[in-house]
Order: structure tokens, then C-alpha cells, then sequence
């Protein structure tokens, strides 16, 4: 067997470190030599053999440890029970060994009598015992009932995963003492009990996967080893758009669009199913993977091997945090992050600050949780909430439905946190019974949250934990709204809804400006649609989609969405035939009882048919408006709107044409389609004329909270829970019939332009690199504020003459068949043509020009950004990118950090940036650094055509987290900035994404145990 000491798969980065034979550990305060194999893990200090447990060493684990890991049925199997399925694979989630004793045998050091004691029997009322648990109060200190509930579920996996190797004594008293140690930004480890992957971010994770497999076998070992060591779940969500709408066979003609496009891609997943231990893929079809985890896939405790403890997760997409409305602890992370978390690393994190809302009242009648959920997005983007956690508490908690709760922490991402918690009460538990949770199960979920002090009760009183910072809401405040047109935090109260736009149209170009002089503010274009005469003006709605995980399957607004059309129709209003209207709901469950209490049939007549079961317009995947239609757009220059019932409306998301973009409640999407424009005061103008001729208004078809809740009462039965999830595993023709590789090595296809090996996974040195020179970069572009990951990595559709579409022609591709960047995201060929592709990216080097296209500074020629980057590659020089505040807001996407590095960019300078791009900016080995406060690429005078200097330490040692980088220009101009690292780990901590990962000193000879 070849010897794989010192081995690197490596191509530049240079945080990511392996230990050869000479060398002093980058940890160490010392140097000491390295041990001999399978000493390695116990000789080395406690803190370095963390910083050291590699994500592929974590991979290759040896055969008596993978059968001990990956216990139960072969991956996918059909499920009929629910319950009986997900507690298999619950086993397959390695629970701690007692404390006390090692975890699974040698190489973690025996825990303290005080953690030991804390492993208990947790009893059921009339006998018995649920099994044990690692009990909280057990540690017996008072700090524990000031903490709040969601750090107690991060210090009880601490307690649990305590070993003195990944998790050590000092982690656990740090968390213990939050209250202190936060805002001194300690670091912590974190081991998820699960992960979720959809298939546009977690397709190209797999496929790191599958080819690590490879580069197992070409090392002449067994390729069987790499398998996730924690249950992973990928939902194909992501590959439906909306080509065929409003009429009966929409849902059928887009699946088979759908498959026809993507087969290669579905029998890849198929492949990896079954290829893979621990991994099960849910068809196309079977609903968006958030509403698919809220109402299947969350345990909120787990039981594996007797032992009981909660329920955690992380996603591949940043609306992971839509689960923490039921008390699971999750969030969304980058392709890279995930990938190590897959193959059983803890996650090092800082600790974070919680900021405790408190929630009082209730809603008015006629606002829905959209509302809320808006208004929630703009006070905590204004009070500063990246990097921490928001807990809600409060009365008013108590009032808010658990759907209801679902929409307010899926719009975290928005408001820039990390989770939007509620914490485990009786309206979780009856929402569990509700989805189909069995009495017993309910029952065990708060017998375990009960005793380990992570319920809430409101029948008993409050101590209430301590929070880094408090807000407070008054429910009965909160009025109807919207958000846009170019961001989600970016509320408008409905009644004020008609001027805000005319202030949009006159503003100078920006986030609420579109610089129209007013005397074209209510210019009216003529066209005929099909033999009608048509119109549209600035602000006519031509795209209204009730979409999205955030809102599509909440009972109250999807419910409130089918009164309205009910209403509209029996009053005779019809939306006009030019506007696109869709619906596609997060979970199946919706249509049955749309169905059940005959609304569907008055959405139909509206245009609202069934288009499909995915994320669709959300995603840009919104399909093509008719031609008559945008070419009155386009020839006339108009600003028309998309309405969706989405939780992002960046510009050059939703629809290329469709310069506007509201988020609205599925209610008022409807209502909105109705009016056909957003240029209306909805308390004083009617949405139409009714078949008696007579005006109508908003009002009129705005139905009651208690007209609502009666539909909801009588229709939305658990049975129908029970009914769609206990055949999801059944799939569809279509998929059932996919042939899919045997192998257990992929059979890579060179010609294909979906599944692409990534090269850069061949590049393999015996040594890794030090920090990267960057020396006398040019600037690829200067960017503003928010620039999000779709400006960075667009999902939309790829248009003819682009890099990518020049690309796919050149391998036979038709241009009806180039799908979207998002689909293509599993070939980096894709990703990195698609880099800043964006159509309404704004790049200061063109001087007003928008779109993806930059100057190459030493001639002055505009190229694609693609093309300016190739030809800097080829003339040798390095590159970075000048940004404002926010870079990398929005998606997880890590093809927003894999693009920009295949492009060749080694460092982003900006104002400030997201938590989880910045963490993928990290993991590909791009320096984030930022400008110091009060600075940036204006008030510096830095145009974009200098030549960047970045003075890094020469060694890996002297870097530090957070400490000043200098960067000098080439005329002599020098200024300081902060190295945006948080963590030492994330120096250390090597993955198996594109972030070179190393392959521990001989991993085919450590201790069976030592992963």
C-alpha cells in the first residue's frame, strides 16, 4: 500500500497545513517531533489533535469502524413508517460514549467524574424509562438557568461529545460561562446531529465526495471507506422552473421538462444514494427541503443507542434556519463547511452573542406573519444582528402558530443572523401531533426538554435567561407591508405603498431608485397579447408567484391566499391574461388541502395552477415571460414587477426583466395580480370593476383571521401528513425509472457538461504552501454595497453569448437545453464562466455600464469578467476585488467563493461581509480583509486601476485572527485592514471541498478509533 505521509491535495491554499516528518505543529507552542504512526493523534496536545482531525482523515475510516458507524439499511429504502425508518438512521448517528470512558476505545482521553455523573435515566410517567441522557442540571451550576435555551442545546452537545480530544473541558466551561466568554469571542466546537443538502449547493458537496472516492483508490486503498458519518439528507428542490403556467398540466409538463434537462444529473443523486452509507436523496417532486425537514425529516431529540439528545442541524442553503421555529438548533453553511461537518468534524464556531426579542400582544386582524416577518427582517438588520443568534420570547410568542414561527426564522438569513430561535413550548408539541408524531414520541420529546431545561412553560413562572442585547415588539404595531424593490429588509408599510413607488421611479439609481424623469412616471406602452389589446406602465405586475419555502406552506397565508381568489371571483375580478401567475407550495401536504376545502379551484381561475413542487420563481427559476410581453418591456424600457411570496428579491434574482421585485404575503400576491400594478393606494383605489359594474376594493376581498382559522380548523388534519410522507420514497416514473451506475466509483463522463470531476481535486503535493504573495494585484472590480452571492454566482438561466453559453455551444449543447448556473453549479467549468454573471451587477470600472462585463486595466478594454480574468491568469498576475458593506449577502452558496478562486482572485477588501460567504471565502483560501470603520474604497480615493500590495507574515504561525494587514499600492499609498478570520481552527481545519484538504500522515495505520 503507498505511503501517504505528508500528503496534501493542494492548490494554493494556504491555511490548510499537514505535519511532515520535520516539522513543528503550527498549534504548538513548542516544537516536538512527530511520533511514529498511530501514535500521532495520542501524543500530540489535547488542542492540536482538534486543530489536526482533517475532513478527509475523517473519511478514511477503517472497515470495523464504518460497520460501528453506518449501521441499518442501504440507503435509499421506500418508507411507509416514518417513525420506524428515521429511528434506524437516528442509530447511525454516533452517540458519546459515557463519560467516563473513552469514545470507542483508545485515543480520547477519560472524562472528569463531573461530566460522567451528568449521563442519566430519564423515566416515563408510568414506568420505564425513555433512555438516558447527558443532563444539564447535573452539572450543577447556577450559571446554566441564565443561558439561553439555544446555547443550552450547544452545551449540551458539548457535554455529550466531550472527549478531551475534539471537545475538551475548557470548550465546555467556556460555554457554561457564556455570558463572559462571548463577547471575548471564544471559540467553540460544534458536532450537528445531521446534516440537509439540496441539490444546487450539495450536488457539487457530493461530487467532491465522489471524487475523493477516486483519489482513495488511486492511493490503493478501499473507496468504500468514504462515506458521511452523520445522516445526510438531499432534497431535489432547485431544478423546476416555471415554463408551462396557468392551465391544468403545468405540474406535469415542468416535471418532464424538469427530467428531460436534468436526467444525467437526477441519476448522479440516484447513484449516490445507493453508492453512499448514511445518505438518502428525496425525488424531485417531494416538496422544498425546509417545509420537507419541518415536517419529516426534524426528530427535535433524537434517540440513538439509548441515548436521547436534541436534534441539530446544518444545510447546504441558508434557510436551514427555518427549523429552528420548531426548537432544533440549525443554520445554514457553505458546500465546504458542510463537507467536513459530513464526515464527522465538529464545526469550530465563535461563540455567539443572543440577542433576546421579546414578542408581546398579538396581531391585528387582516395582518398576516408575512408582515411580521417583514418587519422583524428591518429592525434587526438595523439593530446588527450578523454572526449571533436571535431568541424570541415573550406572551406573545404564545400566540404565534408554529408555521407561523416557521416564516419568521426562515427570513434569518435576511435579517443577517445566524438562527431566529424559538425555543420548544406546548404549541411546538401540538404541531408535532399535528404532522403525524405519535403520542409517545410527543411525549418523549418533552419529558427529555423538560428535564434538561430546554422547555418552555408558560403555565410556570419565568426565571429568564440573560441576553447580550434585548429588543422588544408589540404585536398589535405591526401592519400590512411589503418589502422591496431591490432588497428584503427593505419594508413599505401597504397604505404608503403607492408613493414609495413614485419616489422608487425618481430616485437616483440604487436600492430605492430608478432616476425616471417624472414625466415618464405614467407613461402607458400599447401591445397586443394573442389578439388582445394589452398595456403596461412603470410598476404593472407581469410576474406574481405564491412560491418559496417561507411562505407557500403556511396554512394562514396560503389559506388567506385561496379566500382571496374565492372572493376576486365570486365577485367577477380575473387577473389580466399578460401577468404570469404560479403557485408552488413547499410541501405536498398544501395541495391537499387547497383540494379538500375547494380553494384550489379558485386559484385555478385566477392563473394560480400547479406548476410545481420546488423553489421555481424564489430561485430565478421563473420561467420565460411570452414574447409579446418582453418585448414591450425591452423596447420601451419598462420597470415592471414581480410579486413572490419569497424571501428574496435581490436584483437579477427573479426574472431578468423585472427590474422590481416586492416580497408580499401569498394573500396579497393575489391580491396584487388582481390590481395588475403596484401603482395603487390599495384603501382608496379599487383593484377592478366586479361583473355588477360596480368598483371593488381591497377590502372586499380581504378575508378575517376567523374566516381563516375555520378553514384551517376543518382542513389541514394530520392525516394528511401521514398520508404524503409515508409514500414519499416511492418517487415517480420518471425517477424510478433512471439507470444509475452499479460502480462504487463513479464512471465520470468526460463529454458532460453537468458532472464534471473538479480538477481541482488532481493536483496532489507532498507539502502544503505557505500564505500567498499577492503582489501588485490588479482589481478584477470595484463593487458597492450588498453584492450578494447572485450577484457573485447567479442561479438564473444562462443566456446565449455569455462565457458559459459560448462554452456548453462548443461541446453541442443547444441553446434551449443551457438550464441555469444553479443546475450546472456540479461542473466548475460552469462555475467559474458564471462568476459575477450577473445582468444587473454594478461594477464601478465601467462607470454607470451594469452588467457582468469589468475593464482590463492595462489595455482599458472591456471583456466579460470571465475573459478579463483568463487573460490576467495568462499575462501572470494576481487579482482582487474592492467591495462595500454586506459582500456575500443572501444564499450559502459556496460557488460564490469556488467562482471568484477559479477566476484567480486571491483576496476580497471590503466594507464588511456576510458570515457564511466570508467562512467560504476562508475555506477556498481567498483573504477576506476588511476596512477599517469609518473606511472604504471611497473615502480612500482607491479608483480601482491601482496595483495592491497585501503584506502577509511569511508563516503560517505568525498569522492570527483579526490582527491589521497592510496594504500598500503601487504609487505608494498604503492602508491598514483587518484580516476577517474568527477562528484559529479556520487556519487549520482542512475540508474536503475545494479547500485543499490534507490527508493526515498515514491515515491506513492510525487507531481504528482515531477519526
Amino acid at each position: 500500500m503507498a505511503s501517504t505521509a505528508g500528503l496534501q491535495i493542494s492548490h494554493g491554499h494556504w491555511f490548510n497545513t499537514t505535519l511532515t516528518s520535520s516539522q513543528s505543529h503550527p498549534c504548538s507552542r513548542s516544537s516536538f517531533p512527530r511520533p511514529p504512526a498511530g501514535d500521532y493523534l495520542e501524543r500530540s496536545p489535547p488542542r492540536c489533535r482538534r486543530r489536526c482531525s482533517h475532513a478527509v482523515a475523517a473519511a478514511i475510516v477503517v472497515e470495523k469502524l464504518g460497520q460501528r458507524r453506518s449501521v441499518g439499511p442501504s440507503l435509499p429504502v421506500p418508507r411507509r413508517s416514518r417513525d420506524g425508518f428515521l429511528a434506524r438512521r437516528g442509530r447511525q448517528q454516533p452517540a458519546a460514549a459515557p463519560c467516563g470512558s473513552a469514545v470507542e476505545g483508545a485515543g480520547a482521553a477519560p472524562a472528569t467524574d463531573r461530566f460522567a455523573k451528568t449521563l442519566t435515566n430519564l423515566p416515563k410517567p408510568g414506568g420505564g424509562e425513555y433512555g438516558k441522557f447527558y443532563s444539564i442540571p447535573a452539572l450543577n451550576d447556577p450559571k446554566i438557568d441564565k443561558l439561553p435555551y439555544c446555547i443550552r442545546i450547544l452545551l449540551e452537545s458539548a457535554v455529550r461529545n466531550y472527549d478531551n480530544f475534539q471537545v475538551t473541558e475548557s470548550d465546555i466551561q467556556n460555554i457554561i460561562d457564556w455570558e463572559k466568554t462571548s463577547p471575548k469571542l471564544a471559540e467553540i466546537p460544534f458536532k450537528p446531529a445531521r446534516l440537509v443538502l439540496m441539490d444546487n449547493t450539495g450536488g457539487p458537496a457530493v461530487v467532491d465526495l465522489a471524487a475523493i472516492r477516486d483519489v482513495i483508490a488511486e492511493l490503493e486503498s478501499d473507496p468504500k471507506k468514504i462515506n458521511p458519518l452523520v445522516p445526510v439528507d438531499l432534497v431535489i428542490d432547485h431544478s423546476v422552473r416555471v415554463d408551462v403556467a396557468k392551465c391544468a398540466d403545468a405540474l406535469k409538463q415542468n416535471m418532464d421538462l424538469e427530467f428531460s434537462r436534468n436526467k444525467e444529473r437526477f441519476s448522479f443523486f440516484k447513484w449516490a444514494s445507493s453508492a453512499f452509507n448514511n445518505m438518502l436523496v428525496l425525488p424531485p417532486g417531494s416538496g422544498i427541503l425546509h417545509q420537507v425537514n419541518l415536517e419529516y425529516l426534524s426528530r427535535v431529540v433524537f434517540k440513538a443507542d439509548g441515548v436521547l439528545y436534541p436534534d441539530s442541524v446544518v444545510g447546504t442553503d441558508s434557510h436551514t434556519t427555518m427549523i429552528n421555529s420548531l426548537g432544533v438548533a440549525g443554520w445554514g453553511v457553505g458546500g465546504i463547511e458542510a463537507m467536513a461537518a459530513m464526515l464527522g468534524q465538529p464545526m469550530s464556531m465563535v461563540l455567539p452573542g443572543v440577542v433576546g426579542f421579546k414578542l408581546t400582544g398579538k396581531l391585528q386582524d387582516g395582518v398576516t406573519t408575512t408582515d411580521l416577518a417583514l418587519t422583524l427582517t428591518q429592525m434587526l438588520r438595523k439593530h446588527g444582528v450578523v454572526g449571533k443568534f436571535i431568541e424570541f420570547h415573550g406572551e406573545g410568542v404564545g400566540s404565534i402558530p408554529l408555521p407561523a414561527r416557521a416564516t419568521i426564522a426562515n427570513m434569518t438569513p435576511e435579517y443577517g443572523a445566524t438562527m431566529g430561535f424559538f425555543p420548544v413550548d406546548q404549541v411546538a408539541l401540538d404541531y408535532l401531533r399535528l404532522i403525524g408524531r405519535s403520542d409517545e414520541t410527543v411525549s418523549m420529546i418533552e419529558a427529555y426538554l423538560r428535564a434538561n431545561k430546554m422547555f418552555v412553560d408558560c403555565n410556570e413562572p419565568q426565571t429568564g435567561p440573560v441576553y447580550s442585547s434585548d429588543l422588544e415588539l408589540d404585536l398589535t404595531t405591526v401592519e400590512p407591508s411589503v418589502a422591496g424593490p431591490k432588497r428584503p429588509h427593505d419594508r413599505v408599510p401597504l397604505k404608503e405603498m403607492k408613493s414609495d413607488w413614485h419616489a422608487c421611479l425618481g430616485n437616483d439609481v440604487g436600492f430605492k431608485g430608478y432616476a425616471l424623469p417624472k414625466e415618464q412616471h405614467n407613461k402607458i406602452v400599447k401591445f397586443d397579447f394573442h389578439g388582445q389589446p394589452a398595456e403596461i406602465t412603470h410598476g404593472s405586475v407581469v410576474l406574481a408567484a405564491v412560491c418559496s419555502s417561507t411562505n407557500s406552506s403556511n396554512p394562514s397565508v396560503m389559506i388567506g391566499a385561496g379566500l382571496v381568489a374565492k372572493k376576486a371571483c365570486e365577485l367577477g375580478l380575473e387577473v389580466k391574461p399578460w401577468v404570469k401567475t404560479s403557485l408552488a407550495p413547499g410541501s405536498l401536504v398544501v395541495t391537499k388541502y387547497l383540494e379538500h376545502s375547494g380553494l384550489q379551484e379558485y386559484l385555478n381561475h385566477q392563473g394560480f395552477h400547479l406548476v410545481g413542487y420546488g423553489c421555481t420563481t424564489c430561485i430565478g427559476n421563473s420561467g420565460d415571460l411570452d414574447k409579446s410581453l418582453s418585448d414591450a418591456i425591452v423596447d420601451n424600457d419598462v420597470v415592471v414587477v414581480a410579486v413572490l411570496s419569497g424571501n428574496r428579491n435581490y436584483e437579477g434574482r427573479v426574472h431578468p426583466l423585472t427590474r422590481a421585485n416586492y416580497l408580499a404575503s401569498p394573500s396579497l400576491v393575489v391580491a396584487y395580480a388582481l390590481a395588475g400594478t403596484v401603482d395603487i393606494d390599495f384603501e382608496n383605489e379599487p383593484i377592478g370593476i366586479g361583473k355588477d359594474g360596480k368598483e371593488v376594493y381591497f377590502k372586499d376581498v380581504w378575508p378575517t383571521n376567523e374566516e381563516i382559522e375555520q378553514v384551517i380548523k376543518s382542513n389541514v388534519l394530520p392525516k394528511m401528513f401521514v398520508d404524503t410522507y409515508g409514500s414519499i420514497m416511492e418517487g415517480n416514473d420518471a425517477w424510478n425509472n433512471l439507470v444509475v451506475p452499479k460502480e462504487t466509483l463513479y464512471p465520470w463522463d468526460p463529454k458532460s457538461t453537468y458532472i464534471h470531476k473538479p480538477a481541482y481535486l488532481e493536483n496532489i503535493t507532498m507539502t502544503p504552501p505557505g500564505p500567498p504573495s499577492v503582489k501588485d494585484a490588479y482589481c478584477l472590480l470595484s463593487l458597492g454595497d450588498s453584492i450578494t452571492t447572485d450577484h457573485i454566482s447567479p442561479s438564473g438561466v444562462i443566456k446565449p453569448g455569455t462565457p458559459a453559453a459560448k462554452y456548453l455551444l462548443e461541446r453541442g449543447v443547444k441553446p434551449e437545453n443551457f438550464t441555469t448556473y444553479g443546475s450546472r453549479r456540479a461542473n466548475d467549468e460552469i462555475v467559474v464562466r458564471g462568476a459575477f454573471a450577473n445582468i444587473r451587477i454594478v461594477n464601478k470600472l465601467l462607470e454607470g455600464e451594469v452588467g457582468p462585463k469589468t475593464i482590463h486595466v492595462p489595455t482599458g478594454e472591456k471583456h466579460y469578467v470571465f475573459d478579463a480574468a483568463m487573460k490576467y491568469k495568462s499575462e501572470g498576475h494576481d487579482m482582487v476585488i474592492l467591495a462595500g458593506d454586506e459582500y456575500g449577502a443572501g444564499s450559502s452558496r459556496d460557488s460564490a467563493a469556488k467562482g471568484p478562486l477559479l477566476l484567480g482572485v486571491k483576496a476580497v477588501i471590503a466594507k464588511g461581509f456576510e458570515r457564511i460567504h466570508r467562512s467560504n471565502l476562508v475555506g477556498m483560501g481567498i483573504i477576506p480583509l476588511r476596512f477599517k470603520v469609518g473606511e472604504d474604497a471611497d473615502s480612500l480615493n482607491l479608483s480601482g486601476h491601482e496595483r495592491f500590495t497585501i503584506d502577509l507574515p511569511g508563516k503560517i504561525t505568525e498569522i492570527r485572527p483579526g490582527q491589521d494587514v497592510t496594504v500598500t499600492t503601487q504609487n505608494g499609498k498604503s492602508f491598514t485592514c483587518t484580516l476577517c478570520i474568527n477562528t484559529q481552527w479556520s487556519w487549520n481545519t482542512l475540508t474536503m471541498e475545494a479547500s485543499s484538504p490534507t490527508l493526515s500522515a498515514n491515515w491506513h495505520d492510525r487507531p481504528r478509533n482515531c477519526i
